[in-house]
């Protein structure tokens, strides 16, 4: 992709792409046009310089995050937006149907939850491919507004991982208080203690 272009949303994991597309459109000065949908008030008689700069920009913005968002989807999606008035219709309108509702998005993080607690390390991988495994899980639920913290991460590569990395875990819950480590430290410290023993 284009560092220039917005992020394509192809009707698959709707917030990871509106994540992406918030930032992208607050980088190029257009989101106030997506979250407020301001009107943009008709010049009046003898407009100054200064007035008509303001109008043509206001128009302008609205007009380009209309762009940006039908270059950000393909053409199955781009029918259903495009006879939309403005650029917050159009976000809403893809909100409602790919985030879904609050029911929807309760179930998402839910069996996401469930995948997280199943996880379980494989025989021949490292804890760093473990972790990063679990972490892809955790952002899923976080980016759907449930929060989950790194000590629950620690926790669970605690509880999870197969017999050989027992003495390593014993010497880190001897040395550290888990409760206050942080997943990086605890990954850090886990390959140390992996060479050590």
């Amino acid at each position: 992709m284009d560092s220039n272009s917005p992020p394509v949303f192809d009707g698959e994991n709707y917030q990871m792409w509106a994540v992406k597309m918030k930032a992208y459109m607050k980088g190029a000065d257009l989101w106030e046009t997506v979250e407020e949908d301001y009107g943009v008030t008709p010049l009046g008689a003898n407009p100054t310089l200064n007035q008509m700069k303001i109008y043509r920009d206001k128009v302008t913005r609205k007009g380009k995050a209309m762009s940006c968002l039908f270059a950000s989807v393909p053409s199955f999606i781009f029918t259903k937006i495009m006879n939309m008035t403005n650029a917050k219709e159009m976000w809403d309108s893809l909100k409602e149907e790919y985030e879904g509702d609050e029911k929807i998005r309760g179930m998402k993080v839910l069996n996401l939850l469930r995948e997280f607690e199943r996880q379980q390390m494989k025989p021949n991988e490292t804890v760093k491919v473990y972790v990063d495994r679990l972490i892809n899980s955790v952002s899923k639920i976080r980016i759907l507004g449930t929060e989950m913290t790194d000590e629950k991460i620690v926790q669970k590569v605690m509880v999870s991982v197969p017999e050989r990395f027992e003495a390593t875990l014993a010497s880190l819950e001897n040395t550290k208080e888990l409760s206050q480590l942080k997943l990086l430290k605890f990954l850090v410290l886990c390959k140390r203690k992996s060479k050590e023993g």
